[in-house]
Formats: C-alpha cells, structure tokens, sequence
C-alpha cells in the first residue's frame, strides 16, 4: 500500500507527464505553473475522493487544498484524521485516472 503523497505524485506524474513538481519538495504551485486547470482540477477532486475515500465538500474546494502536491497529502491527512477513516490507496496506479 502506498502512503498519500506517493500515490497522488504517482497520479500528477501520469496525468501531467512527469513534470517537475516531482523533482523538488513537492511546493510548486500547479496552478500557477499553469499544470492545472480547471478540468483537471475537477479530476483531482475525484481521484482524491475515489483513492482515499473520503469527501470534497464545498467548503474544501480551496486552491489552497490542491496548490501542491505537498498541500494535496496535507489535505488528504487532515480529511482522513478528522473521520477517523483509514487509508487505502490502491496498490495498482492504473485505474483509469
């Protein structure tokens, strides 16, 4: 099983070809990189969603909830810990992202 920002940078890398955001500390803002628009930000709200099994409300859809890869797994950690919910990425990255 993969941890959370594992399985959401292997997700950016096959979706967005490997960018850089891969190559730093995970802080490039995707956004402003113009990596990220509207469409596939609707696409990460589902993959995130699907993988994690948890809920993007519409008080989380905040840029600053999806700006990075490192604001992506902190996201997903506080939704995680505040049900009380386990994780459980799926151990194969084809799934039809």
């Amino acid at each position: 099983m993969m941890n959370i920002r594992t399985c959401t940078a292997a997700f950016l890398g096959r979706q967005l070809r490997g960018e850089q955001y891969l190559q730093d500390d995970g802080n490039v803002d995707l956004f402003a990189a113009g990596l990220v628009n509207s469409l596939f930000a609707l696409q990460l709200v589902q993959f995130v969603e699907r993988e994690f099994g948890i809920t993007v409300t519409g008080d989380d859809l905040s840029v600053d909830n999806f700006r990075s890869l490192n604001a992506i797994d902190e996201f997903v950690a506080r939704k995680v810990a505040s049900v009380g919910e386990p994780v459980h990425p799926a151990a194969s990255p084809a799934r039809g992202e």
